[in-house]
């Protein structure tokens, strides 16, 4: 069989690449990790929200290519059922897939606002009008996803949204974002992760910047 990889683009900045490495560990697939230089424009492009589609991450599997996060989850999904990636239950899987799809198409004023960078940190970080309306509705989604599972996760045990919302979990780390106990107890979890930790690590020794994305706040 050909060689199994992951291609991702910065482990710093790029929230997607960090969405389709997880549910890759999540799923407990061996894969390579392919990082893409910042200086492809492609890849630059995707980080500062300039592009329409997103190439990366791109998963390669048997010889095809799978990208965009969602297509790796179901894939992924349908290639180790086993590992639970969306809930047994119906209903809960239409949930799972519906707040997925919010995070994966909404939330632009929160990604404009505050966007991730591992290596930051803004304690008093001012959070204005637009961003925390975002940050109110992802709240709302963890308070009512904890409350029906009764945790840790969100959908009980680690399923793909919270590979989808572990990249808002660095952004609330890195901005100093007020949070309610229940969703302040889920983002340590999620950042307490192993693989959490093992991306941050190998991140926080990346040598490439993207200026756009380093700007004085």
């Amino acid at each position: 069989m050909a060689k199994t990889s992951l291609t991702i683009s910065s482990r710093n900045y790029s929230s997607w690449s960090l969405r389709g490495w997880l549910l890759c560990k999540f799923a407990g697939l061996e894969f390579e990790t392919v990082p893409v230089p910042l200086d492809d424009a492609s890849a630059r492009a995707e980080l500062l929200l300039l592009s329409p589609s997103f190439l990366t991450p791109c998963l390669t599997y048997g010889g095809g290519q799978v990208w965009d996060t969602l297509a790796i989850a179901e894939f992924l999904n349908e290639l180790h059922p086993e590992a639970g990636l969306l809930p047994a239950d119906r209903a809960e899987r239409s949930r799972c897939r519906s707040v997925c799809g919010e995070m994966h198409s909404g939330f632009a004023n929160l990604r404009a606002a505050l966007p991730m960078n591992l290596k930051a940190s803004h304690p008093g970080f001012k959070v204005w009008a637009g961003a925390q309306s975002d940050i109110d509705r992802i709240s709302a989604i963890w308070r009512e996803s904890l409350a029906a599972s009764a945790g840790p996760f969100l959908f009980g045990e680690l399923t793909v949204a919270d590979a989808m919302y572990a990249p808002v979990c660095t952004r609330f780390a890195t901005y100093d974002v007020a949070l309610d106990p229940v969703c302040a107890g889920y983002r340590d979890r999620i950042l307490a992760l192993p693989y959490m930790r093992e991306w941050t690590a190998v991140a926080l020794t990346e040598p490439d910047e993207v200026e756009e994305l380093d700007v004085e706040f």
